[in-house]
């Protein structure tokens, strides 16, 4: 096995680690926000703290988008030109 076959073979895994990554904060984020806005109101809590729920899930999300594209990137530079 050729340098560049273990190198391609080391950045496969590292992405495919990282899409694992964005995968689990995808999950992780929608099951943690829908949780605290169904346990929100049986606590008691004011309205306002869903905002805050809403605006924390939105980040989560965001930063998995901003991951997914720098996966998407990397694979297609990885390819070549077409």
């Amino acid at each position: 096995m050729s340098a560049q076959d273990q190198d391609t073979q080391a950045q496969d895994r590292a992405l495919a680690a990282k899409g694992r990554m964005v995968s689990l904060v995808i999950v992780g984020t929608m099951v943690l926000w829908l949780l605290a806005l169904w346990l929100g109101p049986k606590l008691g809590m004011p309205g306002r703290y869903a905002f805050l729920f809403d605006f924390a899930a939105l980040a989560g999300l965001f930063w998995a988008l901003v991951v997914s594209l720098q996966i998407r990137r990397a694979r297609k530079d990885a390819r070549g030109p077409e």
